[in-house]
């Protein structure tokens, strides 16, 4: 059995069986924006697990939540689906390419039951991007990348509100009632617990909404965090509380039905935190949105009765696509032969201490990003344009070019005495019109020595790799607003509002049945071998 949680708020619950022996159930917690310090808030929840079997990793993700939410589900960096450049918005006609085959797709073919709670964030603008025609069986959550957590209301401007709660590909009415999303998306993972059996195959992906902005949370879970005088870190840490409620309660319901004792459990964040959201990075540099290790660095944890290595860190490279094949492996499912993986099987590197098969790590490349009015191809010494915004990892080595976004080390906000609406950092400044960083970030994880200037051999060697990388990109797709996204066109829901002629509806269908045909066996250990894993988001 697999049970699979992410922390982002995302938690994934795999589970499977086979009719011979039982596989273990995989859950991954991702804690949104909960980075590296989150030490003020007291979590029971992951502290109890990480005291019992650990296998600490940092998990390299994307700069913005929807960016991880498309290398996690598809495998692929963002330049190979199209969407390298800034978020899909409410009103864009754009999402997750639809001949993308998904994580829950596999596994579904792999004999998984798949289920879908909290927010998706990957575009809905015709149906067949909903997750339902995704590849989960069931989804209870929101369409959108954030909205109040009582109501569930969105607005994208002043006159364009919807209501963003879904069951299934229908408006969820019936949860109109001011109830708390942290809180109802654990009742609905209980039911989901409740419901199955535990002896059969089980995919569960837990998107919680927490911590992203607006921070609200339930009453009583301020009380313990009046002495910190920042309001929006108060605010922040009380929403934190909760959330570690409902990882404990989902934990607990684990065990209840019969999940655990075969189960791994994967804790990990999607993206860094923002500060002037109650977020806290330090001692890393940059923010949520930004190519700084602040932007893109996660940590987590690896929690099951099945590794070998328990109760170490792991200090290996490891990106957010690395997930699909790996959970694919251990559900002893079938990746197409034709597929261009940017994803590693990393499980021998997280079970057994093994060196990982990653070597670099493209964190991303932004062609219409070019704000960097001094860049040029030049500075690139005629390998790369420096005015792009991009950046990339190799062993040690950490290049950015362009503007890489906000770059300030933001100390804890918690205690600050500049006033409780107000926050501080540390400035940075480089010269103007820089636009080329290196770091060596085994030796300085902080970016605080660019070396640049020094090493101009290792520049133009991370430099070429980008060269490679860019000639695999595909264009940018991300489309203008479109007002027919409008809810009030729709029952004051948003939703799906694109229809496409029937022709192009069975081309496109046609394109992944030949797709679907061309696949292989993938695995790496002995058939039978079980696994259950959990991930939050």
């Amino acid at each position: 059995m697999h049970t699979v949680s992410f922390f982002d708020s995302i938690i994934l619950i795999l589970g499977v069986s086979k009719i011979s022996d039982l596989e273990p159930s995989s859950s991954l917690e991702n804690h949104k924006e909960c980075l590296w310090a989150c030490f003020q808030v007291k979590m029971d929840a992951p502290n109890s697990i990480v005291h019992s079997i650990l296998f600490v990793i940092p998990v390299y993700s994307l700069f913005f939540s929807p960016s991880s939410k498309v290398c996690f589900l598809s495998f692929r960096y963002q330049i190979h689906t199209g969407l390298q450049h800034s978020v899909i918005r409410p009103t864009q006609p754009n999402c997750l390419p639809l001949d993308n085959v998904t994580l829950p797709q596999k596994l579904k073919e792999a004999g998984y039951s798949t289920h879908m709670i909290g927010k998706w964030h990957l575009g809905f603008y015709r149906k067949e991007c909903m997750p339902t025609q995704r590849g989960f069986d069931t989804f209870f959550g929101s369409l959108l990348g954030s909205g109040d957590y009582y109501t569930h209301y969105k607005c994208d401007s002043p006159r364009m509100c919807g209501y963003d709660l879904y069951e299934n590909d229908n408006a969820a009415w019936d949860y109109d009632n001011g109830m708390y999303s942290t809180q109802m998306y654990t009742q609905r993972v209980e039911q989901i617990l409740a419901s199955h059996n535990p002896r059969e195959p089980i995919f569960l992906y837990l998107a919680y909404q927490a911590v992203h902005s607006p921070l609200q949370a339930p009453g009583k879970y301020y009380e313990h965090y009046r002495s910190i005088n920042n309001i929006n870190r108060r605010r922040y840490a009380a929403m934190l509380a909760c959330l570690d409620e409902a990882i404990n309660n989902v934990t607990h319901a684990l065990k209840r039905y019969g999940y655990y004792s075969n189960s791994v459990i994967i804790y990990s964040s999607d993206n860094g935190g923002q500060p002037t959201a109650g977020g806290n990075n330090w001692p890393l540099r940059g923010s949520k949105g930004t190519y700084w290790e602040g932007g893109i660095r996660a940590v987590g944890f690896v929690h099951s009765p099945l590794l070998k290595t328990k109760g170490s860190i792991c200090k290996e490279l490891i990106h957010i696509t690395d997930w699909f094949p790996t959970l694919i492996t251990l559900a002893e499912g079938q990746i197409d032969e034709d597929i261009q993986l940017d994803g590693y099987d990393v499980w021998e590197t997280i079970s057994e201490g093994r060196r990982s098969p990653r070597i670099d790590i493209l964190h991303n490349i932004d062609p219409i990003y070019t704000k960097a009015r001094n860049g040029s191809w030049a500075a690139g010494f005629g390998i790369w344009n420096t005015a792009i915004q991009s950046a990339i990892r190799v062993s040690h080595w950490k290049l950015l070019t362009g503007n890489p976004g906000y770059g300030d080390w933001v100390p804890p906000q918690s205690f600050s005495n500049v006033g409780p609406n107000r926050w501080h950092n540390e400035r940075v400044s480089w010269t103007a019109g820089k636009t080329v960083w290196l770091f060596n970030i085994t030796a300085d994880p902080y970016e605080r020595e660019d070396l640049s200037n020094k090493y101009p051999s290792i520049v133009k060697q991370l430099l070429r790799r980008l060269s490679q990388f860019n000639k695999t990109s595909v264009p940018v797709r991300y489309p203008p607003k479109d007002p027919r996204s409008n809810p009030n066109f729709n029952g004051g829901v948003w939703g799906p509002w694109f229809k496409e002629n029937k022709n192009t509806k069975m081309l496109n269908k046609n394109k992944l049945s030949k797709k679907q045909k061309k696949t292989k066996k993938k695995s790496n250990r002995q058939k039978g071998h079980s696994l259950n894993c959990l991930l939050n988001q």
